[in-house]
């Protein structure tokens, strides 16, 4: 069975608050999205620390410390921004898990070596390494965007299990 984003960000909340947990997100192509999912579920206050969206590059560097030779050397939707930013969000947080979301939604930005759909999800801890994972969506950008929330819900719940 498929389960929506509703009932993914439900059952993030459920395993978060079980644990005692708390989450922060730093998003930049969902622009708040997947902030804007987990605080519709009632109760997100108890796990959901806070949300950084970080559109722009010196965003990225003024609120997650993502350095200027990272987004010079492999630019705003790579790996190693990715890390920066869970790495970053968790550092400048009260939480115990962080997940960043980077990529191109569309219509433009796209290149043949990261065409648009291209997204990077990471997901820190202060206990183990940085899980970071590369995507490839279909569609409009804000089928992108859905699909890179929905996979981040998806990282959150699988961390977890």
């Amino acid at each position: 069975m498929t389960m929506t984003i509703e009932q993914l960000a439900k059952t993030v909340g459920e395993q978060f608050k079980s644990r005692n947990w708390k989450l922060v997100t730093a998003e930049s192509c969902t622009g708040g999205g997947l902030a804007y999912a987990i605080t519709c579920i009632a109760g997100s206050s108890t796990w959901f620390d806070r949300g950084f969206i970080t559109y722009s590059n010196i965003s990225k560097e003024e609120l997650l410390g993502v350095t200027p030779a990272t987004l010079t050397t492999t630019g705003s939707v790579s790996a190693e921004t990715a890390r920066e930013m869970a790495e970053g969000a968790l550092a400048r947080s009260h939480a115990h898990i962080s997940i960043a979301l980077t990529g191109i939604a569309g219509p433009d930005g796209g290149t043949l070596e990261k065409p648009i759909g291209t997204v990077w999800i990471a997901c820190a801890t202060a206990l183990t390494p940085t899980q970071i994972s590369r995507y490839l969506f279909a569609g409009e950008r804000e089928t992108i965007r859905e699909k890179t929330i929905e996979a981040a819900l998806r990282i959150l719940v699988e961390c977890q299990s």
